[in-house]
């Protein structure tokens, strides 16, 4: 038994910070004082503060250490672990209060969550089987194989109105159903780890974090629908989460979680790892299934749907990590547990990677019906620098722009899709007054086009025209029929695409051209960009008042595009400037602005 725990974040953002070597030198560090017998350092999962990275936790206090350097440990080891003295000026300033160190629960980016999928993500060691069984793991298997008949299994997901995570909201009991009522002489049972979206990293740190969640849901899933056959489609560029799921299966076929005769019940079930390239498209349920068979990635046309002929031509469901990682708490909870929680037809919670303009950076869990607002000004702890919040994306290049008009809107699947957005998979993009809405359509537009499988016209070439009519927006050469256009192909794009990809692909337009249209009136009428984004809109100028002619702009402009003498205001040739700020980022009076 040890006395304290130093757990130290072992996902990929604060791996990336020098969590590896933070663990390095503790543990040299408890050997050094002698603690070694009383201390033990355990690298877990992501506990959410991304932005706080590198992070320890020390237990049983909680102490919530943040952004720790390889020369603070010995500190942290010489007064913490030997003295009993917390370390209060590297601790995170949300959990010192005068004459106190709070708990990391009481913080507001905390106390309004509710982690049921990220349950275990901080608190064991991912690559320990004996620690997720010690946190009640596989009870729910044997549970369900002990002592439930599959249609008990299905029955128990479809009263919890558990809806699928991945993006489209699927009543995930339905879906078994829908499969288990298939005859054949194999299924199969698939998981969708291809987290494509640009800024979501959810699935990611479920994986890194507690990987036999998954395998255990999908073993549930394999004795609900009749399979014995499971396939986890993961990204390549995800190499923590596949190397610790690797290990994972390993450890529950060693011990008989995984194989033949589970739970000497006469089920037979096991897992294969199947790396993706890191093909958007292949997040789309056809197509990651073609990829899996060899194939190219592409989608086909439904029906057919999977859980009638699936991968392999048989009968498959597939869900997303997210999904399956509330599964056996369901099993083990109940459904009315699970639907107590949440909306009337959003039930339970949901796993948001909190990103952009905004404080607290990371993967927050709440339950559904959130409100906007809570999620960026309580848990996010709102916008940096005084900045008005602007909009937050949700559903990636899928998904629209929620503008600060609509912040009180709750969260949930019905509610996004009636303001011209969607749930996702769960990333959340907050923006501030400095975004251009235009740009942002942009950004996301070039995502898809760059992602299209090409398979169908409606997307391929689509995609392409609508981009081109916003690069001519953005570049200053926009027209007011540009936007009738705009809105007529995109509606013909979402109507005939053969995928989700395409369908979805306008959104990001149509959502800013409906609560932001002024922005584009602006770009094509006035030729102005008034966040100072879209570079070919832009004019810098000097302000003679403020401009004490140092001659620093002059110098640094690339273009000598500026000119004046020593002492005297300079000025700007705007036929010559690039626009590449130089000079506004050296002048130190504040003399120049862009508009």
């Amino acid at each position: 038994m040890f006395r304290s725990h130093v757990m130290i974040c072992g996902g990929t953002g604060c791996t990336s910070s020098g969590s590896d070597k933070i663990s390095a030198v503790f543990e040299a560090e408890i050997a050094k004082a002698g603690l070694d017998q009383e201390v033990k350092v355990v690298r877990t999962g992501c506990f959410g503060l991304c932005a706080l990275g590198p992070i320890v936790v020390i237990y049983p206090e909680g102490s919530f250490y943040s952004r720790v350097n390889p020369d603070d440990v010995p500190e942290i080891v010489n007064e913490h672990l030997l003295k009993g003295r917390p370390v209060t000026r590297l601790l995170y300033d949300e959990t010192v209060a005068e004459n106190t160190v709070k708990s990391l629960d009481e913080t507001d980016f905390y106390k309004k969550q509710k982690r049921i999928a990220l349950r275990n993500c901080g608190v064991i060691n991912p690559e320990n089987i004996e620690e997720y069984i010690a946190f009640d793991g596989y009870a729910a298997l044997g549970k369900v194989l002990t002592e439930m008949k599959p249609e008990d299994v299905i029955q128990t997901i479809l009263d919890s109105g558990l809806r699928g995570r991945g993006g489209g909201g699927f009543p995930t009991g339905v879906k078994w159903k829908l499969a288990a009522g298939n005859p054949s002489d194999q299924k199969y049972v698939c998981c969708n780890a291809d987290e494509g979206d640009p800024g979501a990293f959810m699935d990611r740190s479920v994986l890194e974090g507690d990987p036999h969640v998954v395998i255990e849901a999908m073993a549930i899933a394999g004795y609900a629908i009749g399979a014995t056959k499971g396939y986890v489609y993961v990204r390549a560029e995800y190499p923590i989460a596949v190397h610790r799921l690797q290990i994972a299966i390993n450890q529950a076929r060693e011990i008989g979680l995984l194989g033949k005769n589970i739970f000497e019940s006469g089920f037979d079930f096991d897992l294969e790892i199947k790396l993706g390239a890191g093909a958007f498209v292949c997040g789309e349920e056809t197509a990651l299934m073609t990829s899996i068979e060899g194939n190219r990635g592409e989608p086909r046309p439904r029906p057919p749907f999977p859980a009638v002929k699936g991968l392999f031509a048989k009968p498959t469901i597939l869900n997303n990590v997210e999904t399956y990682a509330n599964i056996p708490q369901i099993i083990l909870k109940g459904s009315e547990w699970f639907s107590s929680m949440g909306t009337e037809k959003s039930k339970g919670t949901k796993v948001f990677a909190l990103g952009g303009k905004i404080k607290n950076t990371g993967l927050v869990e709440i339950p559904m019906g959130t409100t906007l607002r809570e999620i960026v000004e309580e848990i996010g702890g709102g916008i940096p620098g005084g900045k008005k919040f602007k909009a937050a994306q949700t559903g990636g290049p899928s998904g629209g722009c929620i503008p600060a008009s609509l912040i009180d809107t709750p969260i949930d699947y019905d509610n996004l899709i009636a303001i011209g957005s969607m749930m996702g998979s769960g990333g959340l993009i907050v923006m501030d007054e400095d975004t251009c809405m235009v740009d942002i359509a942009k950004f996301f537009l070039e995502f898809t086009v760059d992602e299209s499988c090409g398979k169908c016209t409606p997307c391929r070439v689509g995609t392409k025209r609508l981009l081109e009519l916003l690069n001519k927006i953005t570049s200053g050469n926009g027209e007011m029929e540009d936007l009738d256009k705009i809105e007529e192909l995109a509606a013909f794009v979402k109507a005939n695409s053969l995928c989700g990809l395409g369908q979805t692909a306008p959104n990001p337009i149509l959502s800013t051209m409906r609560y932001f249209r002024d922005e584009y009136v602006e770009h094509i009428v006035d030729k102005k960009c008034k966040a100072g984004v879209c570079k070919s809109l832009l004019q810098y100028s000097i302000d003679p008042v403020k401009c004490k002619g140092c001659t620093l702009c002059s110098r640094v402009c690339p273009a000598g595009a500026i000119s004046g003498t020593v002492k005297n205001p300079h000025t700007i040739d705007t036929s010559k400037c690039i626009k590449c700020g130089a000079c506004m980022d050296r002048c130190k009076f504040g003399a120049i602005s862009k508009g």
